[in-house]
């Protein structure tokens, strides 16, 4: 068995009843956000994971308002409706990020293949958003978003409604990420891991970008062969596993869930 093999063998997992996989996808969404706490993105509450929920697929998940990132844990997470109203998992209302639900819920209705989304403000993804120009495949990482990414050439940075989110969702379309113009990236995946593993990967791709001003964009055909080959299977839930492991080793060592 070879490295390739080996690789292919990672998959995530899938709970069949849907309570076992709720709280598996909740787990995961709590160690999401301790984890861009660690990387120090949100540390101003600016950013939002939302997880669709297996049990209600028109209501998603999201963290209660207030609570520093790096400090999520599954209680606080709390179910948000299709109308905005949320409440913890006790049935008590709860407050959440308004901008949460009028970004996220509009992807989430127009996506039904996905099943989660994750934006924040970060130290290159801001800026890089700011230049209103689209990633180039000017490196390995930048390639796994060649024809995979849209811009979102919009002034509303202050997303005010749900119509501010539905506009985002028809520019992102079918696509794995978007650049939301002077606001910052998002991206989507089948769960939270892998949304977030897009996320960090994203933001490596924009710190590349911003770096490289005068960098030589390789071939569209060169671009697509390196695509192909990095982004097979899970791709970013394998990303999560490694930002998980690097940078909060001892969960990872230690099995620890976000109870």
């Amino acid at each position: 068995m070879n490295a390739r093999d080996l690789a292919a063998e990672a998959v995530e997992p899938f709970e069949a009843d849907p309570h076992a996989e709720r709280a598996r996808l909740l787990d995961d969404l709590a160690r999401a956000y301790r984890l861009l706490g660690t990387l120090r993105w949100g540390e101003l509450g600016d950013g939002h994971i939302t997880c669709r929920d297996p049990l209600r697929p028109d209501h998603m998940w999201l963290l209660r308002y207030g609570v520093p990132f790096e400090q999520a844990r599954i209680a606080d997470l709390v179910l948000v409706a299709p109308d905005g109203t949320a409440a913890d998992q006790d049935g008590r209302p709860a407050f959440v990020n308004a901008s949460a639900y009028y970004i996220h819920h509009p992807i989430h209705e127009a996506r039904p293949d996905i099943g989660a989304a994750a934006h924040t403000h970060t130290g290159w993804g801001t800026p890089f958003s700011a230049e209103r120009r689209m990633i180039e495949p000017i490196n390995q990482e930048a390639t796994c978003f060649f024809d995979d990414h849209v811009l979102f050439d919009d002034e509303e940075v202050q997303v005010l409604s749900t119509d501010g989110g539905k506009r985002i969702a028809a520019a992102l379309g079918g696509c794995r990420a978007a650049i939301l113009a002077n606001h910052g990236l998002l991206t989507v995946g089948t769960s939270p891991a892998d949304a977030v593993g897009w996320f960090v990967l994203m933001e490596r791709v924009a710190e590349v970008q911003m770096k490289a001003r005068n960098a030589i964009p390789i071939s569209a055909e060169a671009a697509r062969i390196a695509q192909d080959d990095l982004t097979r299977g899970d791709f970013g839930w394998n990303l999560f596993g490694w930002a998980i492991r690097r940078h909060l080793p001892d969960e990872f060592a230690d099995g620890a869930s976000g109870q």
